[in-house]
């Protein structure tokens, strides 16, 4: 602990899990490898200025050299304040958009020149725009992209049975999308991003919609079901501090489109003199701890 900075209270519950810790030192295979990726988007112009300069140069950054990977079965947790750059980075991941800079793989396929072979092996689940059909079914909407992931359609019926009983969805998979409310919606595209068992599974905020009793089932579903066997690599997204302890074995934390550590969680406490990963970001990013109440998160 720093000298002259008292240590923040911890929170009143617990979700660690000391054995997600354990970094599987031995798989030398990438799942995914980032080296030196920037993004940079045009300045937001309104009035006259967008009307007369609709293309301007891309100076906005919102990541700045940015390099990292995630070993194969490895789960890594990306925290970070809004506007840090997190969104992006999963979307440049995704295929969704394409880096100013450096470049990016996904189980050994590059982002930018084979997006297909990439998608093929991906789960990604988006924060916001959940790109569903708002006038199909729920199960009409996880038929067709379960096909679009090149699933046979008495496979992906299958699959979508499995998952609808796994997120608690049966009663809703016969209604419109539309009609659905948002945490519904959530799991549907939880549900939609595990449809084709990925290789890589991208998570942007998985549990921010859902009400307490589905996030802790979420959290259980992805920890025993799917990191278990070390057969799926998960990057996320996540401002809930003990989901991230939980389910990370590595924390790797973004300020202002900048890495500023990559490491356990464990190891990035010890090298900051933390007691919490909230004090650990608050360190690094340069915030003062004394004028923070313990139960904020960045």
């Amino acid at each position: 602990m720093a000298p002259g900075v008292p240590a923040l209270p911890q929170a009143p519950f617990q979700l660690s899990s000391k054995g997600r810790h354990a970094i599987r030192l031995l798989v030398a295979a990438a799942a995914i490898q980032v080296e030196s990726l920037s993004k940079s988007f045009p300045p937001a112009r309104s009035g006259w200025r967008a009307f007369f300069q609709p293309f301007e140069k891309p100076t906005a950054v919102a990541l700045a050299s940015v390099s990292f990977e995630v070993h194969e079965g490895e789960s890594l947790a990306v925290l970070g304040a809004n506007g840090a750059g997190k969104s992006t980075l999963l979307r440049i991941l995704a295929t969704l958009l394409v880096p100013t800079g450096g470049h990016a793989s996904v189980a050994g396929h590059d982002t930018v020149r084979k997006p297909r072979d990439v998608r093929r092996r991906l789960g990604y689940h988006a924060g916001t725009d959940h790109g569903f059909y708002a006038r199909l079914t729920a199960r009409e909407n996880l038929l067709f992209f379960g096909q679009l992931n090149a699933l046979s359609r008495s496979a992906a019926a299958r699959r979508v049975s499995q998952l609808a009983e796994q997120f608690q969805l049966t009663d809703a998979m016969d209604r419109q999308v539309r009609t659905l409310s948002s945490g519904t919606v959530q799991r549907l595209s939880l549900a939609r991003a595990l449809l084709h068992q990925p290789e890589v599974l991208l998570l942007d905020e998985p549990t921010r919609s859902l009400d307490a009793f589905a996030a802790a089932e979420f959290r259980r579903f992805l920890k025993s079901e799917i990191l278990r066997d070390g057969q799926t690599s998960l990057l996320f997204v996540s401002h809930t501090l003990p989901e991230v302890e939980l389910l990370a074995d590595r924390v790797a934390v973004l300020h202002a489109g900048r890495l500023l550590a990559c490491d356990t969680p464990t190891a990035l406490k010890t090298k900051t003199g933390s007691a919490t990963l909230e004090e650990v970001f608050l360190r690094l990013a340069g915030h003062r701890t004394e004028t923070l109440s313990g139960d904020q998160v960045p």
